[in-house]
């Protein structure tokens, strides 16, 4: 029997070395049988549009360099050579030719493992990580970073690897709006969960990958994000400054949605400062700049529809100790979606506040048992230490 065809079961003839460049990278850097490849590169064809075929038969004379009365193999046909070379990154001549001396040291086969896994990344793949995602935040919103805390940052850390060592400009760019878009969701759950370095490290991240796909949208958006972590810390200038960095990346040039964002973003800014008739007018100019639809799918972290723009205008009138508060945070929490247990949960400490202001501190009790409970069902350290700050006011009101 010919040794190509012996070497078509298993991985190969056991402790012989491989005689081509292309038996090499499938055998022992891929670790793949030649029927996994060929059924591999079958698959990679169709995602990736190509015409080049392969047989497991035409695969075993190319990875023996010979053809099966022994003399030299030739190159193959010019569809199935950009088919190999695709996979591969490795001109064909390279592949038909000896194989490279010496074992590959770990550190050159995991490099060339990272790059084969991004060279799999196509436009589905990329869809299949948006459902992912936007899986995420449905988890999120509804569970809180106590449960998607930990498959946001693997996921992370999955489309981080995919994108540093994708080739591929068209899906680098992609990777690299998935990379922002998961960078300021982790960025959002660890500051709830009062993880502060690592919510400035997640916006951080966020903000250079927004800025390698050239996104000044998701720019703004995490740059905003992340002043709110600044104006936790007290930081409230320099979070002001960097909410009209935000709003000032986008002015006009980007969706009515995502700018009505920002200004709400800049106007609980301006409350925290204690800026009151400023905060209200950015405010105002949010509800104008919303859009009668306001859900814009090209944004789906976004989220001003219902009672969300108002229970945000309530938690800057509670802030600012305005009388309005109490109407409006009333009004946002009979509207609101149940599924946003976080929102809820600071709704509810917003309105134990404005209630308090207004003399009502049995009501205002009972808003902090409920608004305690769903803290600790979601792991909202955030939360949990407002909640403690107000537990304080209300038992000395009592």
């Amino acid at each position: 029997m010919e040794s190509w065809k012996a070497a078509s079961v298993g991985r190969g003839v056991p402790g012989r070395p491989a005689r081509t460049l292309l038996e090499q990278l499938i055998r022992d850097e891929r670790g793949e049988t030649f029927e996994e490849f060929v059924a591999y590169a079958e698959d990679y064809a169709r995602r990736h549009r190509l015409p080049g075929t392969l047989s497991l038969r035409h695969l075993l004379r190319l990875a023996s360099g010979r053809k099966a009365d022994g003399s030299p193999v030739g190159k193959p046909r010019p569809a199935t050579a950009n088919l190999l070379e695709s996979i591969f990154g490795v001109p064909v001549d390279e592949l038909l030719s000896a194989p490279r001396s010496g074992p590959a040291d770990e550190e050159t086969i995991e490099l060339r493992q990272r790059l084969n896994a991004a060279r799999h990344v196509d436009l589905a793949v990329i869809d299949l990580l948006r459902e992912q995602l936007d899986s995420l935040r449905r988890l999120d919103r509804q569970m809180g970073a106590i449960v998607a805390y930990g498959e946001v940052r693997e996921k992370v850390e999955q489309v981080r690897q995919l994108h540093s060592y994708s080739l591929a400009p068209g899906v680098r760019t992609e990777l690299a709006r998935l990379l922002a878009e998961l960078g300021a969701l982790a960025g959002w759950e660890a500051l709830d969960r009062y993880e502060i370095g690592q919510a400035w490290e997640h916006h951080e991240l966020a903000k250079r990958a927004a800025r390698e796909a050239e996104s000044n949208g998701l720019l703004a958006h995490a740059t905003a994000q992340q002043a709110l972590v600044l104006a936790d810390l007290g930081e409230v200038r320099p979070a002001l400054d960097q909410l009209e960095q935000a709003r000032s990346l986008v002015e006009r040039a980007a969706p009515a949605v995502l700018r009505a964002w920002l200004a709400a973003a800049h106007g609980e800014g301006l409350a925290a400062a204690g800026r009151r008739d400023e905060a209200l007018r950015a405010f105002d100019e949010a509800g104008t700049l919303l859009p009668a639809d306001p859900v814009d799918p090209s944004l789906p972290f976004l989220f001003l529809a219902g009672a969300h723009l108002d229970r945000w205008r309530g938690h800057a009138l509670a802030r600012l100790g305005d009388a309005e508060a109490l109407g409006v945070l009333t009004s946002a929490l009979q509207r609101l979606d149940p599924t946003f247990t976080r929102a809820a949960t600071a709704l509810r400490v917003d309105l134990a506040s404005a209630l308090l202001r207004d003399g009502q501190s049995g009501e205002a009790w009972s808003h902090v048992r409920r608004a305690e409970r769903l803290a600790n069902e979601i792991g909202s350290a955030r939360q949990r230490r407002r909640i403690q700050s107000l537990s304080v006011t209300v038992e000395v009101e009592s």
